[in-house]
């Protein structure tokens, strides 16, 4: 596998296999227990950016919202076997670059530490460093 060969696209749907393998590496069961309820959240999502490796797909990530005073990095996923290599990073960096005027950029992550580094590495901050508290039911 060569890093530098791996393609986002931004037009490219993979197809339910594709996508459940994505999850089902993720160990994301919530989604992948119901699989007709996760593509339509896909295919209802303000973008979609997929990462392939020739024809597998590796990467996935999506925001929702109204794409000008808030979006929310609703997933963000990188194969195992492909993680560690900057992928997550440069995905993210794209997404931030492209709303970048958008007045909210937010995600909710599993309190688990790599979690919290990767995403303060590139740039974001926790909700409390800015006097602010999420909540969710």
């Amino acid at each position: 596998m060569q890093v530098d060969k791996i393609e986002i696209k931004e037009t490219i749907m993979p197809n339910k296999d594709q996508i459940l393998n994505l999850y089902k590496d993720a160990g994301w069961t919530a989604y992948t227990n119901e699989p007709e309820k996760l593509l339509k959240a896909i295919e209802g999502s303000l973008k979609v950016w997929t990462l392939w490796d020739e024809n597998v797909l590796v990467g996935l990530a999506r925001v929702v919202g109204d794409g000008q005073t808030i979006i929310y990095l609703q997933d963000l996923l990188i194969l195992k076997k492909y993680q560690g290599q900057g992928l997550g990073s440069k995905v993210l960096k794209k997404i931030l670059d492209e709303y970048k005027d958008v007045r909210q950029f937010i995600l909710l992550t599993d309190q688990v530490q790599e979690n919290i580094n990767f995403y303060k590495k590139n740039g974001l901050k926790l909700a409390s460093d800015y006097e602010s508290v999420a909540l969710m039911k």
